[in-house]
């Protein structure tokens, strides 16, 4: 089954990946909009979702994101490069965005994951549920066993400072960090070769 995804994945453009991407944001986006009006008693139990009472949710996004990018370098120096492919996916999705087109499509899949995942999800069937349903969701890792582990830990130690802080802007600002780094280390580098290539 994950062979075919892979293998449709494969035929579409990277014009298509990004549609897709968006399309898949949107679709979570109205996910959480319906089952927010089944399961949250009131408009104003969601909006307790973004509740602060001091900055410290800004340090607790920074920092958790800080050491995520940390180990997952520490993974990549590590592991032979095969074990943690995702099949090209991500380079394709953001080696030929621009920087803002990048923090653009990363802040909005921070915030569009984390109300789903975080705020509807894990508020009302707790971080165990939540996390594998992330999990699965990002199907083009299950056939990688370090990388689906990774995505696991990600999600959970993303529901733990969620569970911390209590209010989804920590989890967005970490999330949206983890993204946005990675990303612009693959547009970085698709930059360099095509210097490369050009000299």
């Amino acid at each position: 089954m994950f062979k075919k995804q892979n293998e449709l994945i494969k035929h579409l453009t990277d014009k298509q990946i990004v549609q897709n991407l968006y399309f898949t944001q949107f679709l979570i986006l109205v996910f959480s909009t319906i089952s927010g009006i089944f399961l949250f008693d009131s408009v104003k139990e969601f909006m307790d979702l973004w509740r602060v009472t001091n900055n410290s949710f800004i340090i607790y996004g920074i920092a958790t994101a800080i050491i995520v990018i940390f180990v997952d370098f520490i993974i990549m120096k590590l592991v032979p490069k095969h074990f943690i492919d995702d099949g090209g996916i991500n380079e394709r999705l953001f080696a030929k965005r621009s920087f803002p087109h990048i923090v653009f499509l990363t802040l909005l899949i921070a915030i569009s994951e984390e109300i789903l995942f975080r705020g509807v999800l894990q508020t009302h069937l707790g971080i165990w549920t939540a996390s594998l349903i992330f999990a699965v969701l990002h199907f083009r890792y299950l056939s990688k066993s370090i990388l689906f582990t990774m995505v696991v830990a990600i999600s959970f130690l993303l529901g733990i400072v969620y569970d911390i802080t209590d209010t989804l802007y920590t989890t967005i600002i970490a999330h949206f960090l983890i993204d946005l780094v990675f990303a612009i280390q693959i547009r970085l580098n698709y930059l360099k070769e095509v210097r490369e290539g050009n000299e």
